[in-house]
């Protein structure tokens, strides 16, 4: 084998290693980043059902408020019939006498 060959295969194998090297390290970055991707992936999934579960009590405090709401209401309404019935019941009595 001649010098040059010798040199070529020497810059050869220099540039097989910082190849080799830098595919290592590549490979060392895909896995960061695949570990830091699961971890966002999961807290995503926390995010989604912790939102799922708000929307849920937001709905059914919705519903509690429009149930009371609604019975505030007829409540109010009772009261107020309640308060027709004795002034027709008074003005029947003042027809009677």
């Amino acid at each position: 084998m001649t010098e040059d060959q010798k040199r070529i295969l020497a810059d050869f194998e220099f540039r097989l290693r910082k190849l080799i090297e830098l595919c290592d390290k590549q490979q060392k970055q895909i896995d960061e980043l695949t570990k830091a991707l699961d971890s966002k992936e999961c807290e995503l999934r926390q995010a989604i059902n912790t939102i799922g579960e708000l929307k849920t009590r937001c709905d059914n405090l919705l519903t509690a408020r429009v149930v009371s709401v609604n019975e505030e209401e007829l409540k109010s309404a009772k009261s107020r019939l309640s308060k027709l019935v004795r002034e027709v019941d008074k003005c029947i009595a003042l027809l009677n006498e």
